[in-house]
């Protein structure tokens, strides 16, 4: 008997139009794929009916093995086997400054290459080779062409990070629908964007340490809104840290020195298959050639303090600015195979003060929450809910001075388009300077450049008349394209923020930390660089009236002006915002009178000719 599919309208689609959406969790250490089948979120197996793949790429001279069989090749042959490339992804050569086996080419400045046996690959091509991998094993599990990926990313990935990501799945054909932040993914997989019902505001936090990133979210459900309220996190900080500190403590307990890459990437191994097995394990024992010891829970917790802390500092961060307290947290939610960790479980416990969530797989969460997006994005549910994600840092671009104009502040819900009008500081400009830069400091020194592009074909007119549109918008995979438009002329320029590579973590902690504890003095810094401004200003317009009206003044009193005014000049020198705010104070005695005098002249010149009789019928016409 044949089986005939019932829906109800507007929720099926044709036979012909089937769509599949797939999620996928790229992670640092696996990775893995998910798909919506007969309405329940399911990871997607290979033959051997594993889930997990591991992230791992091994080169050959002429195949590439990708997953468990590149893993045999991580002691044997280092140097042409990539694990945890995630963390090479949208990064600069310079920002790499953890020990690795590999032969990185490129300048510092550039995102670099690895020189494998199959000649020069870039952490693009290397993590394309993963998602080709996880594309075809969706493709043998569902039988059916895939229509869109949705790919998570952390939610501390910046724009070249995001954008490295986007073209490792175009290297293989994957349409990505979004780019989704893991912790989001990982809310959306306990259901808590389904929980329509309450009537109260609740609270969550997502704790995600993977293999390479950490990320906590505070999110807010009210009314079917589903709102991330603040991010904040580590682009690297994660399991391999804590593999890294266990080896540290081993090599001190064998008293050993610096290794060769081969026997580095077997301790390594040795020591993850430690971190693992105390995850059930009260201990364990240890051998590496002829050294033996042996490691316990407790050990384990003071060798990995450095980076237990670490995330509970981010915590306290993340939750200032979220305006939250961590009693006012309904659930904390753990995810990222690293969360496995007894330690990292008391204190995420401890800090909470409440029992964290951990009834789904936390390897598996974040590619569900992937999965059930796709499904809703191919158009194969029908959900009310509103999720939004939001700018991890402020962006904004340089005015005059120096100064920082926000225009997106961070924090803010994505996708989001703001526009801001500025406009022209010289007589005559025909083209302007956009300055796009990212971070919480008022001066631009103080703040990343992501992009510069130039507004060209202005049309001259006098300072201040020309009127400049410039549009931010972030999409909703966080990426960012500004615009910018003459408003009389329709001139325009716009520029697709896409840097050669991402922000280090030092950089990501001191754009945000920086902020904080720099915040009163940026203030008084914005202050006197706004006064500076404003009597350069003042300077610049005093000069070219003097060029046309200095005839005005008397000898003496063009002396004065002229003294005052050089006064004035020379302070500007000086970071003292009293003895400048004194100086434009004691010019403006002498520059007001000047002012007048112009006033005057050109209303005698406006009146010359003109009978009182004759001004005052023209003003009863006008009354009438």
């Amino acid at each position: 008997m044949a089986l005939l599919q019932i829906a109800e309208p507007g929720q099926s689609s044709s036979p012909h139009e089937h769509r599949i959406g797939i999620g996928i969790d790229l992670g640092t250490t696996n990775s893995l794929v998910a798909s919506v089948r007969s309405s329940t979120p399911t990871i997607l197996k290979d033959e051997q009916q594993h889930s997990l793949l591991p992230s791992v790429v091994h080169y050959t001279e002429d195949d590439i093995l990708v997953g468990d069989p590149a893993k045999a090749f991580i002691s044997q042959d280092p140097s042409n086997t990539i694990v945890s490339v995630k963390r090479f992804m949208g990064r600069s050569k310079a920002d790499i400054r953890f020990q690795h086996p590999y032969q990185l080419e490129g300048t510092d400045q550039e995102m670099p290459s690895f020189i494998t046996r199959q000649g020069s690959k870039t952490p693009v091509e290397i993590s394309a080779q993963i998602l080709l991998t996880l594309k075809q094993r969706a493709e043998n599990a569902l039988g059916h062409d895939i229509t869109g990926a949705v790919i998570t990313v952390p939610a501390y990935f910046d724009e070249a990070q995001r954008q490295a990501t986007r073209d490792a799945a175009k290297l293989v054909g994957l349409n990505v629908l979004r780019l989704l932040n893991e912790p989001t993914a990982a809310a959306i997989a306990y259901g808590l964007d389904q929980n329509s019902q309450i009537a109260e505001d609740q609270n969550f936090a997502i704790y995600d340490l993977g293999g390479g990133t950490f990320d906590i979210s505070i999110l807010r459900f009210s009314k079917g809104v589903f709102e991330v309220l603040a991010t904040g996190g580590h682009t690297a900080l994660g399991g391999d840290d804590i593999d890294r500190l266990i080896v540290k403590y081993l090599k001190q307990q064998f008293s050993l020195g610096t290794l060769a890459n081969q026997q580095h990437a077997e301790l390594i191994q040795i020591a993850k298959a430690a971190k693992e097995q105390l995850t059930t394990e009260t201990s364990v024992d240890i051998q590496f050639h002829q050294y033996h010891t042996s490691l316990d829970q407790n050990q384990l917790q003071d060798i990995i303090q450095p980076v237990t802390e670490r995330t509970i500092q981010v915590c306290q961060r993340v939750l200032r600015d979220a305006k939250l307290k961590a009693e006012q947290i309904n659930a904390v939610i753990l995810v990222g195979g690293s969360t496995r960790t007894l330690a990292i479980q008391d204190a995420v416990r401890n800090y909470f003060h409440q029992e964290p969530l951990c009834s789904i797989n936390p390897d598996e969460v974040v590619a569900l929450g992937a999965a059930i997006t796709a499904n809703q994005l191919v158009g194969n549910a029908q959900d009310g809910t509103l999720l939004l994600d939001v700018t991890p840092l402020s962006l904004g671009l340089e005015t005059m001075g120096g100064l920082v104009e926000r225009v997106i502040p961070r924090n803010t819900p994505i996708p989001v388009s703001r526009r801001q009008e500025f406009t022209t500081y010289q007589d005559g400009q025909t083209a302007m300077l956009i300055h796009v830069v990212q971070g919480e400091r008022d001066l631009v020194e103080h703040c990343r450049t992501l992009a510069k592009f130039e507004l060209r074909g202005i049309p001259p007119m006098t300072a201040g008349a020309a009127r400049i549109e410039v549009t931010f918008q972030v999409d909703a995979d966080g990426l960012l394209n500004v615009s910018a438009l003459e408003t009389t002329s329709n001139v325009q320029a716009h520029i697709t923020i896409k840097p050669s590579y991402g922000l280090s973590e030092k950089d990501t902690e001191r754009l945000l930390l920086e902020g904080f504890k720099f915040a009163e003095q940026d203030k008084k810094d914005r202050q006197l660089q706004e006064t500076k401004v404003e009597a350069q200003r003042e300077i610049e317009a005093l000069k070219q009236a003097l060029a046309v009206d200095q005839h005005l003044l008397s000898a003496e009193e063009a002396e004065r002006l002229n003294s005052a005014l050089k006064i004035l000049e020379h302070t500007l020198q000086d970071q003292d915002i009293d003895k400048i705010e004194q100086a434009v104070e004691n010019l403006k005695v002498y520059s007001d009178l000047f002012a007048a005098m112009r006033m005057n002249r050109h209303i005698d010149h406006a009146l010359k000719g003109t009978r009182v009789e004759d001004w005052a019928a023209n003003q009863q016409d006008k009354d009438k």
